[in-house]
């Protein structure tokens, strides 16, 4: 048989060349490292100066050992088995009431059937009167769509933002850097043209307004800029935009056409004294009638907060201001995917309807929400103390979410010896923090950084003790770091 008959239809040089192109290096390289070093050590391998790997570089709560939220997991396991467990005295009303309410929606009253393509009624409902109570503003459930975490719910509307058109006529997004790395692996992926803006880290990560400015007028001869994309709290800067922020972003965004994806995944994480989260559909309501026209798409998760759900991929999307021919073809869209799945649907439930005071399931809900908050508070502050004392490292106060993005001064014989092995500085630090500590951490270049300086993202996840510890091997490894290559 020739060679050409044998050649498989899917290879390197005949597949999409933008799914190729596409990177996402919260799962990168460097995991890839840290994922061999762990199945190593499990098979006995004691050659290596650590005994476990410690993942840094992804905000997986449970994962580094965040408990489950019980009021949450009761609600899911309610209406996974509802034959037996209703029956059960262990399990609380109101916990009980609410399984019912969902599972009367469900086809077949199980979690096991297809829901409609926008989610339970339900439960967009609850997600409704969620955004009406932190707001204060009316909403509706047919603005609503569930997604499989906020990812998938992105992921649809910069689809929906896509001209079709090649060259200067193809979609330009602008997205901060530094990102959160699903912007720039789906814009690499839809062949769109990213238009880049950079934070101000001179100014605690503030969104500079005219660096946005500058960013859009460059681009305009290279693409047709379609979208602006904000993270607050921001990943992985950890930076909470102020309400005067806000404002001008949505000015910009209507002076300028542009469409709004607001991501709000962390709107639970706030640390900062004086500080507070402010949604951009509350502020774009605020301004008045005269912002009627800006285009808004906000994103909220379960997998973040004190919630911490990551794999039950529960997330919604509401639109915003969108015009209604526009939103029955994004409707028209996601019924291909059928539905997202009913048990992240139900996660996002227990968020949006909470027990409330004199529920029975109040108490031990707000003891566990309170405990996780607070430590995560805890360790924003301590991982911002310590950076800022190391030799060699500027640190902004982590005001929000769940990372801290420090830069490191980084040798110029350290740099060199990246170069020689064909890698980034701070890919080559991250590596060598790995090799020597098990520390698994993100270097900053797979986020967007300014040419010349250097970073990396670490979580702020693991318990108050390992991360005590954790923190400090970090700073051996660095004094080490800097006594080997200065």
């Amino acid at each position: 048989m020739s060679k050409e008959k044998n050649q498989k239809v899917l290879r390197m040089d005949t597949m999409n060349p933008y799914v190729k192109a596409m990177e996402y290096a919260v799962r990168g390289p460097i995991v890839m490292r840290a994922n061999e070093i762990e199945l190593d050590l499990r098979e006995g391998n004691n050659s290596y100066p650590f005994e476990k790997i410690v993942k840094s570089n992804i905000g997986d709560c449970h994962a580094t050992g965040q408990k489950p939220i019980t009021f949450i997991r009761q609600l899911m396991a309610l209406c996974l088995y509802p034959e037996y467990l209703m029956n059960d005295p262990n399990f609380p009303s109101d916990c009980k009431e609410r399984a019912n309410r969902i599972l009367n929606d469900c086809r077949g009253k199980s979690v096991g059937s297809y829901s409609n393509s926008e989610g339970l009624q339900v439960i967009r409902e609850d997600v409704t009167s969620y955004i009406e109570a932190r707001d204060g503003f009316p909403a509706s459930p047919d603005n609503i769509i569930m997604t499989t975490g906020a990812s998938d719910g992105i992921k649809i509307i910069l689809n929906m933002l896509m001209t079709g058109e090649p060259g200067k006529k193809r979609a330009g997004i602008m997205i901060p850097v530094p990102q959160y790395p699903l912007y720039s692996a789906t814009i690499t992926e839809y062949n769109a043209y990213p238009i880049y803006y950079y934070l101000d880290e001179d100014n605690n990560w503030a969104l500079n307004l005219k660096e946005v400015g500058a960013a859009y007028n460059k681009a305009k001869s290279h693409c047709q800029p379609r979208a602006i994309c904000v993270i607050n709290p921001g990943n992985p800067t950890g930076q909470v935009l102020t309400k005067e922020n806000i404002c001008d972003i949505i000015k910009f965004a209507k002076q300028e056409k542009l469409f709004i994806l607001a991501d709000e995944v962390y709107q639970h994480n706030i640390y900062a004294d004086g500080l507070e989260f402010h949604s951009f559909k509350k502020v774009l309501t605020e301004m008045g009638p005269e912002y009627s026209n800006v285009e808004l798409a906000s994103f909220m998760s379960a997998s973040k907060g004190y919630m911490g759900e990551c794999g039950f991929r529960g997330g919604y999307c509401e639109l915003t201001n969108i015009d209604p021919d526009a939103k029955k073809v994004i409707m028209k869209s996601i019924t291909a995917r059928l539905c997202p799945p009913l048990m992240g649907q139900i996660a996002i439930a227990a968020v949006v309807n909470p027990p409330v005071k004199g529920e029975p399931s109040y108490d031990l809900f707000m003891k566990e929400k309170t405990f996780v908050l607070s430590q995560l508070q805890k360790k924003a502050r301590l991982v911002t103390d310590t950076f800022k004392s190391i030799q060699g490292f500027t640190c902004n106060e982590v005001q929000g979410a769940m990372y801290c993005f420090p830069r490191i001064n980084i040798p110029e014989k350290a740099i060199t010896q990246a170069k020689q092995r064909n890698m980034t500085p701070d890919s080559f630090y991250c590596y060598e923090l790995l090799e020597n500590t098990g520390i698994c951490v993100i270097p900053g270049s797979g986020f967007g950084q300014r040419a010349g300086t250097y970073h990396f993202r670490i979580t702020i996840l693991p318990p108050e003790e390992e991360f005590n510890k954790t923190i400090i091997r970090f700073k051996e490894f660095h004094m080490n770091f800097l006594a080997k290559y200065h």
